[in-house]
Protein backbone atom coordinates (compact mmCIF):
# COMPACT_ATOMS: atom_id res chain seq x y z
CA UNK A 1 0.00 0.00 0.00
CA UNK A 2 1.63 3.40 -0.88
CA UNK A 3 2.19 5.63 1.96
CA UNK A 4 2.98 8.77 0.34
CA UNK A 5 0.51 11.07 0.95
CA UNK A 6 -1.39 10.98 5.38
CA UNK A 7 -4.34 13.51 5.38
CA UNK A 8 -5.89 14.67 8.52
CA UNK A 9 -9.58 15.13 8.68
CA UNK A 10 -11.39 16.44 11.54
CA UNK A 11 -13.53 13.87 12.88
CA UNK A 12 -15.95 15.50 13.68
CA UNK A 13 -16.25 17.30 10.61
CA UNK A 14 -19.65 15.61 8.25
CA UNK A 15 -18.75 17.82 5.59
CA UNK A 16 -15.18 17.18 4.91
CA UNK A 17 -15.56 13.17 5.86
CA UNK A 18 -17.94 12.70 2.79
CA UNK A 19 -15.40 14.63 0.64
CA UNK A 20 -12.13 11.96 2.27
CA UNK A 21 -13.04 9.39 -0.51
CA UNK A 22 -12.32 11.55 -3.78
CA UNK A 23 -9.16 13.18 -2.38
CA UNK A 24 -6.67 10.40 -3.21
CA UNK A 25 -4.74 10.43 0.01
CA UNK A 26 -3.01 7.15 0.68
CA UNK A 27 -4.01 7.40 3.84
CA UNK A 28 -6.71 9.66 6.10
CA UNK A 29 -6.07 10.29 9.42
CA UNK A 30 -9.07 10.72 11.14
CA UNK A 31 -8.37 13.49 13.59
CA UNK A 32 -10.24 13.23 17.19
CA UNK A 33 -7.23 15.11 18.57
CA UNK A 34 -6.24 18.78 17.75
CA UNK A 35 -8.66 19.88 15.53
CA UNK A 36 -11.55 18.74 17.86
CA UNK A 37 -12.99 21.39 20.08
CA UNK A 38 -13.16 19.66 23.74
CA UNK A 39 -16.75 20.26 23.49
CA UNK A 40 -17.16 17.95 20.15
CA UNK A 41 -14.82 15.24 21.35
CA UNK A 42 -18.02 12.93 21.92
CA UNK A 43 -19.24 13.38 18.38
CA UNK A 44 -15.86 13.60 16.68
CA UNK A 45 -15.24 9.95 17.79
CA UNK A 46 -18.56 8.55 17.28
CA UNK A 47 -18.60 10.18 13.48
CA UNK A 48 -15.30 8.63 13.33
CA UNK A 49 -16.53 4.99 14.18
CA UNK A 50 -19.67 5.61 11.66
CA UNK A 51 -17.34 6.81 9.00
CA UNK A 52 -14.52 3.62 9.53
CA UNK A 53 -18.09 1.06 9.17
CA UNK A 54 -19.15 2.44 6.23
CA UNK A 55 -15.53 2.97 4.89
CA UNK A 56 -14.63 -0.87 5.41
CA UNK A 57 -11.08 -1.40 3.40
CA UNK A 58 -11.99 -1.40 -0.59
CA UNK A 59 -9.29 -1.43 -3.86
CA UNK A 60 -9.97 1.62 -6.11
CA UNK A 61 -8.62 2.25 -9.24
CA UNK A 62 -6.07 -0.58 -8.22
CA UNK A 63 -5.18 1.32 -4.61
CA UNK A 64 -6.45 0.88 -1.00
CA UNK A 65 -6.93 4.41 1.03
CA UNK A 66 -5.33 3.35 4.33
CA UNK A 67 -7.67 4.16 7.51
CA UNK A 68 -5.75 5.34 10.78
CA UNK A 69 -7.29 7.47 13.95
CA UNK A 70 -5.46 10.54 15.93
CA UNK A 71 -6.85 9.44 19.03
CA UNK A 72 -5.74 12.13 22.27
CA UNK A 73 -3.19 12.19 24.20
CA UNK A 74 -2.12 8.97 27.02
CA UNK A 75 -2.65 12.18 29.19
CA UNK A 76 -6.07 13.17 28.38
CA UNK A 77 -8.98 11.54 29.75
CA UNK A 78 -10.33 10.67 26.38
CA UNK A 79 -7.79 8.48 24.82
CA UNK A 80 -9.91 5.17 25.86
CA UNK A 81 -13.34 6.20 24.88
CA UNK A 82 -11.79 7.12 21.22
CA UNK A 83 -10.13 3.59 20.89
CA UNK A 84 -13.42 1.72 22.29
CA UNK A 85 -15.28 4.26 19.58
CA UNK A 86 -13.17 3.40 16.66
CA UNK A 87 -12.22 0.03 16.71
CA UNK A 88 -15.22 -1.36 15.78
CA UNK A 89 -14.31 -0.10 12.49
CA UNK A 90 -11.34 -2.19 12.26
CA UNK A 91 -8.88 1.04 11.42
CA UNK A 92 -5.48 0.27 9.99
CA UNK A 93 -3.81 1.87 12.58
CA UNK A 94 -3.75 4.21 15.87
CA UNK A 95 -1.87 7.77 15.50
CA UNK A 96 -0.42 8.36 19.06
CA UNK A 97 -0.17 12.34 19.69
CA UNK A 98 2.28 13.34 22.36
CA UNK A 99 4.19 10.21 22.83
CA UNK A 100 7.15 10.47 25.45
CA UNK A 101 8.92 7.41 24.35
CA UNK A 102 8.68 3.62 23.72
CA UNK A 103 6.66 3.17 26.87
CA UNK A 104 3.92 5.42 25.10
CA UNK A 105 3.50 2.74 22.79
CA UNK A 106 3.84 -0.03 25.16
CA UNK A 107 0.69 1.02 27.27
CA UNK A 108 -0.92 1.85 23.86
CA UNK A 109 -0.36 -1.68 22.92
CA UNK A 110 -1.69 -3.38 25.81
CA UNK A 111 -5.08 -1.40 25.86
CA UNK A 112 -5.29 -2.59 22.14
CA UNK A 113 -4.68 -5.98 22.73
CA UNK A 114 -7.27 -5.66 25.39
CA UNK A 115 -9.93 -3.87 23.06
CA UNK A 116 -9.38 -6.02 19.55
CA UNK A 117 -10.95 -9.23 20.65
CA UNK A 118 -14.05 -7.43 22.18
CA UNK A 119 -14.56 -5.46 18.44
CA UNK A 120 -13.58 -9.05 16.76
CA UNK A 121 -10.35 -7.74 15.56
CA UNK A 122 -7.71 -10.31 15.28
CA UNK A 123 -4.55 -9.77 18.07
CA UNK A 124 -2.13 -7.70 17.25
CA UNK A 125 -3.66 -6.19 13.80
CA UNK A 126 -3.86 -2.53 14.65
CA UNK A 127 -0.68 -0.63 13.88
CA UNK A 128 1.07 2.35 15.60
CA UNK A 129 2.27 5.71 14.23
CA UNK A 130 3.62 8.28 16.81
CA UNK A 131 4.25 11.83 16.44
CA UNK A 132 7.78 11.49 18.38
CA UNK A 133 8.76 15.24 18.68
CA UNK A 134 6.01 17.00 20.74
CA UNK A 135 8.19 18.15 24.05
CA UNK A 136 11.55 18.37 24.70
CA UNK A 137 12.34 15.18 26.46
CA UNK A 138 10.13 13.53 23.81
CA UNK A 139 12.52 14.73 20.71
CA UNK A 140 16.08 13.84 22.51
CA UNK A 141 14.89 9.97 23.15
CA UNK A 142 14.04 9.15 19.93
CA UNK A 143 16.37 6.79 18.55
CA UNK A 144 15.02 4.58 21.65
CA UNK A 145 12.49 3.03 19.37
CA UNK A 146 15.01 2.13 17.59
CA UNK A 147 15.83 -1.02 19.72
CA UNK A 148 12.82 -1.30 22.20
CA UNK A 149 9.96 -4.16 21.75
CA UNK A 150 7.41 -2.36 19.69
CA UNK A 151 5.62 -4.74 17.44
CA UNK A 152 3.15 -2.96 16.57
CA UNK A 153 5.44 -0.36 15.58
CA UNK A 154 4.83 1.11 11.91
CA UNK A 155 6.63 4.38 11.48
CA UNK A 156 7.65 7.34 13.27
CA UNK A 157 6.57 10.96 12.09
CA UNK A 158 7.19 14.41 14.08
CA UNK A 159 5.65 17.81 14.58
CA UNK A 160 7.24 20.88 14.66
CA UNK A 161 4.23 23.21 16.18
CA UNK A 162 3.98 21.53 19.88
CA UNK A 163 7.97 21.39 20.08
CA UNK A 164 8.13 25.04 19.02
CA UNK A 165 5.41 26.25 22.25
CA UNK A 166 7.00 23.39 24.11
CA UNK A 167 10.78 25.25 24.09
CA UNK A 168 9.66 28.69 23.61
CA UNK A 169 11.03 29.11 20.29
CA UNK A 170 9.46 32.06 18.17
CA UNK A 171 10.27 30.47 14.97
CA UNK A 172 10.80 27.39 13.43
CA UNK A 173 12.70 28.18 10.26
CA UNK A 174 15.65 30.82 9.33
CA UNK A 175 15.42 33.31 6.59
CA UNK A 176 16.07 31.03 3.87
CA UNK A 177 13.13 28.62 4.86
CA UNK A 178 15.35 26.03 6.42
CA UNK A 179 14.61 24.11 9.86
CA UNK A 180 16.39 25.65 12.31
CA UNK A 181 18.33 23.66 14.39
CA UNK A 182 15.74 21.80 16.74
CA UNK A 183 14.05 21.01 14.56
CA UNK A 184 16.23 19.99 12.08
CA UNK A 185 17.54 17.61 15.10
CA UNK A 186 14.18 16.07 15.56
CA UNK A 187 13.39 15.71 11.60
CA UNK A 188 17.06 13.93 11.32
CA UNK A 189 16.45 11.58 14.82
CA UNK A 190 13.00 10.65 13.43
CA UNK A 191 14.01 9.52 9.77
CA UNK A 192 17.55 7.59 11.27
CA UNK A 193 15.85 5.57 13.80
CA UNK A 194 12.53 4.96 11.42
CA UNK A 195 15.06 3.53 8.50
CA UNK A 196 17.56 1.68 11.77
CA UNK A 197 14.35 -0.20 12.78
CA UNK A 198 13.63 -0.46 9.01
CA UNK A 199 9.88 1.12 9.28
CA UNK A 200 8.04 4.22 7.67
CA UNK A 201 9.62 7.28 7.95
CA UNK A 202 6.94 10.23 7.26
CA UNK A 203 7.67 14.11 7.59
CA UNK A 204 6.15 16.51 9.06
CA UNK A 205 3.29 18.90 7.48
CA UNK A 206 3.91 21.47 5.47
CA UNK A 207 1.82 24.11 7.80
CA UNK A 208 0.92 26.66 4.94
CA UNK A 209 -1.96 24.73 2.52
CA UNK A 210 -2.16 27.94 -0.03
CA UNK A 211 2.25 27.42 -0.55
CA UNK A 212 1.81 25.19 -3.38
CA UNK A 213 5.33 26.25 -4.13
CA UNK A 214 6.66 25.71 -0.57
CA UNK A 215 5.17 22.49 0.05
CA UNK A 216 6.48 21.32 -3.59
CA UNK A 217 10.13 22.05 -2.52
CA UNK A 218 9.32 20.60 0.96
CA UNK A 219 8.12 17.59 -0.19
CA UNK A 220 10.71 16.96 -2.82
CA UNK A 221 13.28 17.40 -0.17
CA UNK A 222 11.84 15.13 2.39
CA UNK A 223 11.82 12.36 -0.20
CA UNK A 224 15.20 13.18 -1.12
CA UNK A 225 16.39 13.02 2.05
CA UNK A 226 14.76 8.91 2.18
CA UNK A 227 10.94 10.01 3.79
CA UNK A 228 8.60 7.10 2.85
CA UNK A 229 5.81 10.16 2.62
CA UNK A 230 4.29 13.25 4.47
CA UNK A 231 1.25 14.59 6.15
CA UNK A 232 -1.03 17.05 5.31
CA UNK A 233 -3.71 19.30 6.42
CA UNK A 234 -5.51 20.37 3.40
CA UNK A 235 -7.16 18.14 0.13
CA UNK A 236 -5.26 20.48 -1.65
CA UNK A 237 -2.10 19.37 -0.88
CA UNK A 238 -2.24 15.82 -1.75
CA UNK A 239 -1.69 15.39 -5.04
CA UNK A 240 1.62 17.66 -4.70
CA UNK A 241 2.42 15.39 -2.31
CA UNK A 242 1.64 12.10 -4.16
CA UNK A 243 3.91 13.61 -7.41
CA UNK A 244 6.58 14.58 -5.30
CA UNK A 245 6.72 11.09 -3.66
CA UNK A 246 6.13 9.36 -7.20
CA UNK A 247 9.42 8.29 -9.42
CA UNK A 248 10.27 10.00 -12.54
CA UNK A 249 10.00 8.13 -15.98
CA UNK A 250 13.74 8.83 -15.95
CA UNK A 251 14.40 7.71 -12.76
CA UNK A 252 12.09 4.55 -13.49
CA UNK A 253 14.08 4.04 -16.82
CA UNK A 254 17.60 4.50 -14.93
CA UNK A 255 16.12 2.32 -12.00
CA UNK A 256 15.34 -0.26 -14.54
CA UNK A 257 19.03 -0.18 -16.44
CA UNK A 258 20.56 -0.99 -13.17
CA UNK A 259 18.80 -3.35 -11.78
CA UNK A 260 18.54 -5.23 -15.31
CA UNK A 261 22.64 -5.16 -15.13
CA UNK A 262 23.34 -6.29 -11.67
CA UNK A 263 20.53 -9.41 -12.89
CA UNK A 264 22.95 -10.03 -15.66
CA UNK A 265 25.94 -9.68 -13.82
CA UNK A 266 24.66 -11.31 -10.36
CA UNK A 267 28.45 -11.77 -9.41
CA UNK A 268 30.10 -8.11 -10.00
CA UNK A 269 30.67 -5.71 -7.12
CA UNK A 270 30.60 -2.49 -9.92
CA UNK A 271 29.53 -2.03 -13.03
CA UNK A 272 29.56 0.56 -15.89
CA UNK A 273 26.53 1.83 -17.15
CA UNK A 274 26.28 5.55 -19.78
CA UNK A 275 29.96 5.48 -18.66
CA UNK A 276 29.04 5.97 -14.95
CA UNK A 277 30.03 3.39 -12.34
CA UNK A 278 27.32 1.74 -10.51
CA UNK A 279 27.95 -0.27 -7.17
CA UNK A 280 25.62 -2.31 -5.13
CA UNK A 281 24.48 0.74 -3.12
CA UNK A 282 23.07 1.78 -6.50
CA UNK A 283 21.59 -1.38 -6.85
CA UNK A 284 19.42 -1.13 -4.06
CA UNK A 285 18.60 1.90 -4.71
CA UNK A 286 17.60 1.34 -8.24
CA UNK A 287 15.17 -1.44 -6.26
CA UNK A 288 13.75 0.64 -3.72
CA UNK A 289 12.43 3.02 -6.83
CA UNK A 290 10.89 0.16 -8.74
CA UNK A 291 9.09 -1.14 -5.00
CA UNK A 292 10.84 -4.38 -5.23
CA UNK A 293 13.22 -4.14 -2.16
CA UNK A 294 14.84 -7.31 -1.61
Amino acid sequence: MAVRSWLFVPGDSEKKLDKVAGTAADVVILDLEDSVAADNKAKARAMAGTWLAAHRPQVTDGKRMGRWVRINALDSRQWRDDLVAVLPGAPDGIMLPKSAGPESIQQLGAELYELEPRAGLQAGSIRILPLVSETAAAAVSIPSYASASLPRLAGLTWGAEDLSAAIGATRKRDKDGQWTDAFRFARTQTLLTAHARGIMAIDTLHADFADDKGLKRAAEAARADGFAGMLAIHPAQVAIINAAFSPSEDELAEARAIVDAFKSNPDAGTLQIDQRMIDRPHYKLALRVLGLEE
